[in-house]
């Protein structure tokens, strides 16, 4: 038995790779969760789940270092699926909870905000995505009105409204501004545009079919994402990495950081009118690109993660990384040596930190508001190295934003460095089938029971006390995948069948976290810099639109 804060003990047993988990009932759950956050985790994930003739909700807390990962399972009633709300006490689990209101019908009771989140207005009512038995969609809503957006009233306020459909290439994403003057008084970023069922998809899909649709999660990360799936597959099945697939894919993971960083730099000074140095960018953005090429097969990386391990055509060379070291260098040097460009990008769209830490902000726009953590660091898979450095900074402006993506790049170029003197086989993957210890997940074992482990917080007294029961159904094994991806932490959270077939993937990209932030950041900013607020964020609206 753990006491977690003052007044809660969980029974924790092992239910993966540094993950805990308890069973906990609705009036439990809200002084768990309180006090897990109390502890310093934070709210990764929230999934909900159909087993047929019952219902659940998985609630995934993260903190580290050390690497700690908290499982609550809630057992839902079918016939009235409800859940008390962690509104009050997590801004992420609102929207959590929104999300599984609309694609389970699951209603979280007394949230503040209920309505829509994923689905717009035209979609029909009481009909759920992901609820099992539901049948084929029916005919949207013809006449279902506008969204209610809050107006902003008083003298000389206007609105603009953007999108969803932009020039050139971009995704679609809706943008209502009131405005007075210049001046921004509000913004409401409205999404979901591109929704595609992608956890739906997954559902009956073998291990390498699901690995196909992790990659193509979000275009641009697909190393970050397909990473977080096989990880949570391997933390399923139990299957141990081999120590050069662990080098492999983390030279996977910072290649793909090198030039998604190297095209936002170059963008944020095309957005002040630098045409120059966004010229140099794409240039060396191309340069990149050929190399992976090379490197995977692919331009942007798919195939080279497996389930099990890595497979590489080549490594890339060290006088290629020099090369693109000293572009690099010059490229920032060309920027920062501007005046105006870094005037334009000095307190503007400003998200302080103790915003960013309320709305649970992650990646290279935590940092630049000096919150977050690097998963690189928390939740570890291989040894960093010397060469590892995580960049920070709290002005939380767009110049922020833009010094981090510069200290991430050199570290990666480092980080590259150091591993090709680790790497080894190229092809390097084991087998799906050697899984290591019992058929059956030691936390489904009886009588097994554990605490968390050092560095997890003691507490006091009594409280709370909650055993593991059958929280998932018999034969299902679970495991959770956590990777610092370009734009921060991608979380997978897999079941399998007896058949090692998905029966439920839960996805988290950075941006569903991120995404809420720039609002807030654009309060006082004039209507001219969102273009260059919006792309320090730089959000993906396909790994947000899932």
């Amino acid at each position: 038995m753990t006491t977690i804060g003052e007044h809660v003990e969980l029974d924790l047993v092992p239910a993966g790779n540094h993950r805990r988990a308890a069973v906990v009932t609705r009036d439990q759950l809200l002084a768990a969760a309180t006090a897990l956050l109390g502890a310093g985790m934070r709210l990764a994930l929230v999934s909900g789940h159909d087993d047929g003739t019952s219902m659940r909700a998985v609630y995934l807390f993260t903190s580290g270092p050390p690497d700690r990962r908290v499982e609550l399972h809630l057992e839902i009633d079918r016939s009235s699926p409800q859940v008390p709300s962690l509104a009050g006490v997590s801004f992420p689990a609102s929207r959590f909870e929104r999300e599984m209101r609309d694609l389970f019908g699951i209603e979280p009771i007394a949230h503040p905000q209920p309505r829509r989140l994923v689905l717009h207005q035209h979609w029909p009512a009481n009909w759920f995505a992901l609820r099992h038995g539901t049948g084929h969609r029916p005919e949207m809503v013809a006449d279902a009105g506008g969204f209610p957006f809050i107006p902003v009233e008083g003298a000389g306020v206007y609105e603009i409204p953007v999108g969803p459909v932009h020039a050139g290439l971009i995704e679609p994403g809706h943008f209502r501004f009131w405005v007075v003057g210049e001046t921004i008084l509000r913004m409401k970023a409205r999404l979901w545009y591109l929704h595609k069922g992608i956890e739906r998809l997954f559902e009956g899909r073998d291990v390498s079919s699901g690995l196909e649709l992790a990659e193509r999660i979000s275009g641009d990360t697909a190393v970050g994402h397909s990473l977080a799936y096989c990880l949570a597959i391997e933390d399923a099945l139990s299957i141990e990495i081999p120590p050069a697939a662990r080098v492999s894919r983390s030279i996977l993971l910072e290649l793909e950081r090198l030039y998604n960083h190297v095209a936002d730099i170059g963008a944020l000074c095309n957005d002040v009118g630098f045409a120059l140095a966004n010229a140099r960018a794409l240039g060396l953005r191309e340069q990149l690109l050929q190399l992976n090429g090379e490197v995977t097969g692919h331009r942007l990386l798919r195939s080279g993660i497996r389930p099990g391990g890595a497979r590489l055509q080549r490594l890339p060379g060290a006088g290629e990384l020099s090369e693109v070291s000293e572009q690099f260098e010059d490229l920032i040097e060309l920027a920062t040596s501007n005046a105006l460009v870094m005037e334009r990008f000095t307190g503007t769209a400003v998200l302080d930190a103790a915003h960013g830490a309320e709305l649970g902000v992650v990646g290279v726009a935590g940092r630049a508001s000096g919150v977050g953590c690097d998963c690189r660091v928390a939740h570890p898979w291989v040894e960093a190295g010397a060469e590892f450095s995580e960049t920070v900074r709290s002005d939380g402006d767009v110049r922020a934003r833009f010094e981090v993506r510069v200290g991430e790049v050199r570290t990666s170029l480092a980080l590259l460095s150091e591993m090709l003197g680790r790497a080894g086989e190229l092809d390097s993957v084991a087998e799906i089938g050697e899984i290591v210890g019992s058929g059956e997940p030691a936390w489904r074992r009886s009588g097994v029971r554990t605490g968390l482990r050092s560095g997890e917080p003691s507490g006091l007294r009594s409280g709370v006390r909650t055993g593991l029961r059958s929280g998932e159904p018999s034969g299902l094994r679970s495991g959770v995948g956590i990777t610092e991806a370009w734009r921060g932490a991608v979380v997978h959270r897999v079941e399998l069948g007896p058949d090692r077939r998905l029966t439920r993937v839960k996805v988290v990209d950075p941006s569903f976290l991120n995404w809420p932030a720039v609002p807030v950041s654009l309060a006082d900013t004039i209507v001219p810099d969102f273009p260059l607020a919006n792309k320090s964020f730089n959000l993906s609206y396909a790994g947000n639109d899932l």
